[in-house]
């Protein structure tokens, strides 16, 4: 079955994965949830990513979530910004902070898939895939 927003698709089953405490999520990969992932490993939200290549040859992620000691998620908020029916692309100077610098921006540029802050650095701009806190 065809999905019509595979990143939104990937941001449930994580927030699904946390709900019920479990280690990791099985997303099914592509070179976008890839990078997604290796940013939010970068950023510290995941503990691990892996390629998994299945028997029938499709590949997977498997996304390893991540906990505190008393079992809290470092994700507490995940949310989709930009959808297929209404894309937000925004300058690297609109890049907003998202609860006051604790949480972090996604976004996709021409230099590839990062973070809102290393975007500001670098002074691009793009879409802007999601928000985590």
């Amino acid at each position: 079955m065809a999905n019509t927003d595979p990143i939104a698709d990937m941001l449930t089953r994580i927030r699904n994965g946390i709900l019920v405490r479990r280690k990791t999520v099985d997303v099914p990969a592509s070179r976008l949830k890839s990078a997604l992932a290796l940013v939010l490993k970068e950023e510290g939200y995941l503990k691990d990513v892996e390629v998994v290549v299945g028997a029938s040859g499709r590949s997977s992620l498997k996304l390893f979530l991540k906990y505190d000691r008393d079992g809290e998620s470092a994700i507490h908020e995940i949310q989709r910004v930009s959808k297929p029916g209404a894309r937000i692309y925004t300058h690297s100077k609109n890049l907003t902070q998202v609860r006051r610098g604790l949480g972090r921006t996604i976004v996709t540029t021409s230099k590839g898939v990062m973070s809102g802050r290393t975007a500001a650095e670098l002074g691009v701009g793009g879409e802007v895939l999601c928000t985590i806190f």
